[in-house]
């Protein structure tokens, strides 16, 4: 009944966060759009190169992982501090530089997790005895 749970949770986190597939820039860009910003009203509101926002936007420029930097962009685009959308948003800049979050790697329980996530990216299934495993982590975090 366990595994059956843990299932269930794991395909519900899946299916509701589909939308964290999208790009840094997308996020980007869909958050000013809406709200209600151009690029270039956007910029001159908050005082930013229009040029490194577009190619912030449109993937071209990785966004920096500078923790105040992000604070001062996830602030201009009206994103809660310690929200679900704040966590993503962090997210996908770390992933656009092909980094691991740094709270990620200060928590050994989330340590534990890593090797489901490489394994799973790489499209390869787990043994029984690993989802067992797996359940219980996630069971005990």
């Amino acid at each position: 009944m366990t595994t059956l749970i843990c299932c269930i949770i794991i395909t519900t986190v899946m299916t509701k966060s589909q939308d964290s597939f999208q790009s840094f820039g997308e996020f980007f860009r869909l958050k000013r759009i809406s709200l209600g910003f151009t690029l270039r009203s956007f910029c001159e509101r908050y005082n930013y190169d229009p040029g490194n926002i577009s190619r912030l936007e449109r993937n071209i420029l990785s966004p920096s992982v500078d923790k105040q930097k992000l604070e001062g962009y996830a602030a201009a685009l009206k994103i809660p501090r310690d929200s679900e959308e704040w966590t993503i948003f962090f997210d996908l800049a770390h992933a656009a530089k092909g980094r691991v979050p740094a709270d990620i790697l200060s928590s050994e329980k989330a340590l534990k997790f890593l090797p489901l996530l490489f394994r799973t990216a790489r499209g390869q299934r787990l043994s029984r005895k690993k989802l067992q495993e797996l359940v219980r982590l996630i069971n005990n975090a």
